[in-house]
């Protein structure tokens, strides 16, 4: 079997999880709208623990496929990239790089930081997966939708979108291969221009116009990279700590996803309109909104997500 067929059965079954129920852990309903309108804050903080416990399942139901018996098995990756690999017949291994996201928050807050040189071998994708509780802010999580995206095609888009010298640099992190796996290092950087004296910017500007035609277009190669070294031990950066969150890279999927999760209808209103409502500052409007949320019934739990 191939590495894109490898990936293409996983998407198919990937693709199937809406609505799907992960068994892993219950958020206990709320008392009262003044319990659920605190849950609603701090329920974005699960998403980092549930995705580690959504990975594992994952795994396990990759596994169970039948066209992957006697090739190998899917395993996860605990430190490493991507989160999960799959160990077996089929070279180069194809991985899945697992992301979650709870959009009741206010953004995709994962990130993607591997250099562009790790996607050469086309064998890796992102998986990106939404996720809600049963009822809303209660209940165990429940799948909303999944994509699959070519995991170089997200790294291209990042340093498209951001990298632009001298005022913003996308650095490679360096030939670390000599290390020992623990400390070898795959993850780019975003360093933001941080200078005050416009004569040291256009100086700056000067440099990089003598790179050449393409000055600022991304490269990964070291002799570009060197260039850009030397701005950044030239002058004044700052690391950007926003740097690579998935939500703000401006890939089209990535984009299609978010429309396509907001366009979900959950009890009566799509998650975008849910998010709206649950941001609002307006007490009354939010505490109507929980009272609603507290009258569903399991049975309707069961429903919600169509």
């Amino acid at each position: 079997m191939y590495t894109s067929r490898t990936l293409e059965i996983a998407s198919e079954q990937l693709l199937r999880l809406p609505g799907h129920v992960f068994d892993v852990i219950s958020i206990t309903k709320p008392v009262s709208t003044a319990a659920a309108m605190n849950l609603i804050g701090i329920l974005s903080k699960l998403s980092p623990i549930l995705g580690n416990l959504i990975e594992f399942n994952l795994v396990e139901l990759l596994n169970e496929h039948h066209e992957f018996q006697g090739l190998g098995s899917w395993q996860r990756q605990d430190p490493g990239f991507p989160d999960a690999v799959f160990r077996g017949q089929v070279h180069p291994v194809p991985g899945l790089e697992i992301k979650s996201w709870f959009p009741l928050a206010t953004e995709i807050t994962a990130r993607f930081k591997d250099s562009q040189t790790r996607f050469t071998d086309r064998n890796t994708n992102l998986v990106l997966l939404a996720w809600l509780p049963e009822a809303i802010v209660y209940g165990r999580p429940k799948i909303v939708s999944v994509t699959m995206i070519e995991g170089g095609s997200v790294a291209q888009a990042r340093d498209r979108h951001y990298h632009n010298p001298p005022d913003y640099l996308v650095v490679e992190p360096g030939d670390t291969s000599a290390r020992t796996r623990n400390l070898q290092q795959t993850n780019t950087s975003g360093c933001k221009w941080e200078g005050t004296l416009l004569s040291e910017f256009q100086e700056a500007e000067q440099f990089v116009q003598s790179w050449g035609n393409d000055a600022t277009r991304y490269r990964s190669d070291s002799d570009y990279q060197s260039l850009v070294r030397q701005l950044l031990s030239r002058y004044s950066y700052r690391l950007d700590t926003n740097f690579a969150k998935i939500d703000r890279i401006a890939h089209p999927d990535v984009e299609q996803f978010k429309r396509q999760v907001y366009d979900v209808t959950v009890l009566g209103m799509t998650i975008g309109q849910w998010a709206r409502v649950l941001s609002q500052q307006n007490d009354r409007i939010r505490k109507e909104v929980f009272s609603r949320v507290l009258a569903i019934t399991d049975d309707d739990a069961d429903r919600l997500v169509k």
